[in-house]
């Protein structure tokens, strides 16, 4: 397969997954190994297209970041609870990841952690969806400081890949009460600091693995994971708020599976 075509489905993939509760470093390393490659030689590009995703939000969401910055101008109470509950909600994986980056870097080529990671996530997910009674929050800035954290230290999880960020954001959020519509877009806006911050911590410590001749296919790839983000955004909230995380759940236990049965017959 030419190496454009891999640039092209990896964008594709990193765009479709990234804010669905599957897992896009999982779907990503494992697209990688089905494809014929191998997904170490592959893990700082995979890395370096995020960007891609996270402008998608910065797009769909600019009013509601704009109302917030001016908000804090004008001493706006809302406002500066929305700021607060992203600041401290980020604080446990900055901690972690300072702490204990080097030893989950080694998890980033593992396939067979992220076909288990899949199966166990989905497993989880249908009995969240089972037990939990949500309620209504009404907005990010609604949240109380003890959600904000406990939903950043759950965020930790997604360290492991195959868990999914945010998947393990939302149903955090869920499991202390917040509505699916507010807390899939908390895992949205809690999207950007995190990842932005984890894509460029990884690029400043392995800077010499970005040869010259792969930055055009970066910038391909994160392109394509822009505008396809962009479109999985938007419908993603409303079809969670009307059929639930239940599909992905099972979509979560069928690929991990599928994966692992191939990665041991292989």
């Amino acid at each position: 397969m030419p190496v454009l075509w891999l640039v092209i489905i990896l964008g594709i993939v990193e765009g479709l997954t990234e804010y669905l509760p599957v897992s896009s470093t999982g779907h990503l390393i494992l697209a990688t190994e089905l494809l014929g490659f191998r997904a170490e030689d592959w893990e700082a590009f995979n890395v370096a297209i995020q960007p891609g995703a996270i402008f998608a939000i910065v797009v769909l969401y600019w009013r509601t970041f704009w109302d917030v910055f001016t908000g804090l101008f004008r001493k706006d109470a809302g406002a500066w609870r929305f700021v607060r509950n992203l600041v401290v909600a980020c604080v446990p994986a900055v901690v972690l990841a300072l702490l204990f980056g080097d030893h989950i870097e080694k998890l980033l080529g593992n396939a067979v952690v992220v076909c288990w990671a899949l199966i166990i996530g989905g497993a989880v997910i249908l009995i969240l969806e089972k037990v939990v009674r949500p309620k209504e929050c009404n907005g990010v800035q609604n949240l109380s400081l003890r959600q904000s954290a406990l939903i950043g230290a759950v965020q930790c999880l997604a360290m492991v890949p195959g868990v999914s960020r945010s998947g393990a954001t939302i149903l955090g959020a869920m499991a202390l009460g917040v509505d699916r519509k507010t807390a899939a877009e908390f895992s949205f806006f809690l999207a950007m600091p995190t990842l932005s911050g984890a894509t460029a911590y990884y690029l400043f410590k392995h800077h010499d693995r970005i040869a010259p001749d792969m930055v055009g296919n970066i910038l391909i790839g994160s392109l394509v994971s822009f505008v396809v983000a962009i479109v999985v955004v938007k419908l993603f909230v409303g079809f969670v708020t009307r059929y639930g995380f239940a599909p992905f759940a099972w979509y979560r236990i069928v690929a991990g599976g599928a994966a692992l049965a191939w990665l041991t017959l292989r």
